[in-house]
Formats: structure tokens, C-alpha cells, sequence
């Protein structure tokens, strides 16, 4: 029998970067955080980031992990798996974010050592130990062993910032940046742009262009026929 790393390796690098990319473009927030970042750092009088040395030796084999090693631990991993389930959960739309490895994608991020990378750690980690935690108070399980109603039960009183208690905020703030990473993984798969109904750089027959109710909301007219 294939052991677990066999039958789901680790996602290579140039998909990794791809990926990278492709959910920062969907993740429009953490675009911000970056420039914001850069911004601050400037305002400092301190260099916005210390460099990562050369490009790597495109003509040299990479295995994964020679770049960063991964660092969820077995639970961590299990809970961003869960919680990225409650959050984008197989329906009409799409498979579940566990099913196009979301988590793995997770693992990836919260291990690079690029800056946005390195903050959203500081908030995943200890938002992950939080709900470990809040799970075992409420319910004496860890949190994928739940059921859905209980999952949901802890996660309606974090998704919502404005709504939530005081002493859920900082809970709150993990939720966010958990849900906005998550989705952003997710949206920038096929899956994910199938669940939009982005068809991507595809041929087609003839092109009707934009639904008219949408030109309606922009207040824009079509003129390409």
C-alpha cells in the first residue's frame, strides 16, 4: 500500500509559485497588505524587505522542500482542513476545498518566508490553536472531529468581526485572514474558476459579451459586436 506521502505528494515548486501568484491576484486584501507593508516600512526609513539572495539555478532539479521545509503539524493540518471544508463545502458549485488541496496549499503558505507569508503566520497559528482549544472547551474534541453543527456553532461566533463578542475578536481576526487565504487558494484552481463560471483563455463560437444586467449595474453600454 502507498504511504500517505506517495499518494499525495508534495506540491512541487513551479506549482507552488504558480499558485502563489494566481491566489494573491484573487486575494485582493492581500495585495493591499503588501503595498501597505511597503508602505510603512518606507515611512520607517528601513529597506521594505532584507532579499532572498540569487534566482534560483533554473538549470539545476529542485526536490520539494529544498527551498522551505513544511511546518503544520498533523493537527493543524487536520483543522485547516476542516474548517477550509466549513468554509467552502462541497455543493452544486464545486468540490470541497480539502478535495483540491487547499490545505497543502495552506501548509505552503504559512511556511514561505516572504513577508505577507510570514505575517499571516503570526494570525494562522495561534487562530489554529485557538479553535483546538475553543473545541475541546466546548465540545471535548478537536475540531475536525466535530460534526458539522458543531463546527458551525464555534464558527458563527468568529466569521462576522462587527458581531462578534469581545472576547472573540481576536478569533474573529483569524477567522478573516484563515477564510481569505482559503478562498483565495481555492478561486485560483480550474475548480474554482468553474465555480464562478470564469471559463478562462478558451475559443469560442461567438461572443455575446457582458449579460445586459450586469452593463446595466456599470452603467456602460456594449459596443463590440
Amino acid at each position: 500500500m502507498e504511504n500517505s506521502e506517495q499518494q499525495n505528494p508534495r506540491l512541487s515548486r513551479r506549482t507552488v509559485l504558480k499558485w502563489f501568484a494566481s491566489a494573491a491576484a484573487v486575494m485582493q486584501v492581500g495585495a493591499l497588505e503588501s503595498l501597505n507593508y511597503v508602505a510603512s516600512a518606507a515611512e520607517a526609513g528601513r529597506p521594505a524587505a532584507k532579499g532572498y539572495g540569487q534566482d534560483p539555478d533554473v538549470s539545476q532539479y529542485y526536490n520539494p522542500g529544498d527551498f522551505w521545509p513544511l511546518t503544520f503539524t498533523k493537527d493543524e493540518k487536520e483543522t485547516t482542513a476542516a474548517l477550509a471544508d466549513v468554509i467552502l463545502p462541497a455543493d452544486q458549485y464545486g468540490p470541497a476545498a480539502s478535495t483540491v488541496r487547499v490545505p497543502d496549499f495552506m501548509d505552503e503558505w504559512v511556511s514561505a518566508p516572504y513577508p505577507v507569508q510570514v505575517a499571516d503566520r503570526a494570525i494562522i497559528i495561534p487562530g489554529l490553536k485557538w479553535l483546538a482549544e475553543e473545541s475541546q472547551k466546548r465540545f471535548k474534541k478537536s475540531f475536525a472531529s466535530l460534526n458539522d453543527t458543531q463546527k458551525r456553532a464555534i464558527c458563527d461566533d468568529i466569521c462576522w468581526p462587527a458581531d462578534a463578542k469581545a472576547e472573540f475578536k481576536k478569533a474573529a481576526a483569524f477567522f478573516v485572514k484563515f477564510r481569505d487565504v482559503a478562498a483565495g487558494a481555492y478561486y485560483g484552481t480550474p475548480e474554482g474558476w468553474k465555480a464562478v463560471g470564469y471559463v478562462g483563455n478558451e475559443a469560442l463560437m461567438s461572443f455575446d459579451g457582458p449579460p445586459k444586467e450586469v452593463l446595466d449595474r456599470l452603467g456602460v453600454t456594449q459596443t463590440v459586436k
